[in-house]
């Protein structure tokens, strides 16, 4: 696998099953270059490709054994286990403080801007444990780009971005979470 496969490979894993436009912007890539990635995954018979209105790409059993076996040698080669599991144990205290954040935006409209404004605050002390990441692995840049960006599009009044859009603060987190989790080979 070169860089690029496992990089598609790997963002399908932590995305789910997405077309191939949702990964593209997940992975921070050209969705023709994803495309292209995808079909020779699944030729490989790493990944398949599911019909319908709520199909997209997703990952056979095969493309899970080789997205865990060439994430988990990939953090070896880098040597940052220490740092990766660091930032981990950090992401895991942020975790519920941003859990009751998402709860307290669902169940009390009517506090929305004041819930936006301590997310805004969360996010300062996340892109810390995201920049600590990024350092170690570059493809967790793209973690600190999208939250960056969701934040920055709830600011601006599209609210959806906080925990409703396929690219929202809460989605790209819980992503950020199954990716730390591969990485790690820790158990869901």
């Amino acid at each position: 696998m070169t860089g690029l496969d496992l990089l598609v490979l790997h963002t399908v894993r932590c995305v789910g099953v997405a077309g191939a436009r949702r990964l593209a912007e997940a992975a921070g890539l050209l969705e023709p270059d994803v495309e292209s990635e995808l079909i020779d995954l699944a030729v490989a018979g790493l990944v398949t490709r599911e019909p319908g209105e709520f199909g997209g790409w997703g990952l056979t059993g095969a493309g899970r054994e080789a997205d865990a076996a060439r994430i988990r040698d990939e953090l070896d080669a880098a040597g940052v286990r220490p740092t990766v599991t660091r930032a981990y144990g950090e992401f895991m205290v942020l975790n519920p403080e941003l859990l009751d954040l998402f709860t307290a935006w669902q169940l009390r409209p009517d506090d929305r801007s004041r819930v936006l404004a301590a997310l805004g605050d969360f996010h300062l002390r996340a892109d810390v444990v995201c920049a600590e990441l990024a350092g170690a692995l570059f493809r967790f840049q793209r973690y600190r780009d999208r939250l960056s960006h969701a934040l920055a599009r709830a600011r601006a009044g599209e609210q959806g971005y906080v925990t409703d859009d396929l690219a929202s603060y809460h989605t790209v987190w819980f992503q950020l979470h199954e990716d730390l989790l591969v990485t790690l080979g820790i158990p869901r």
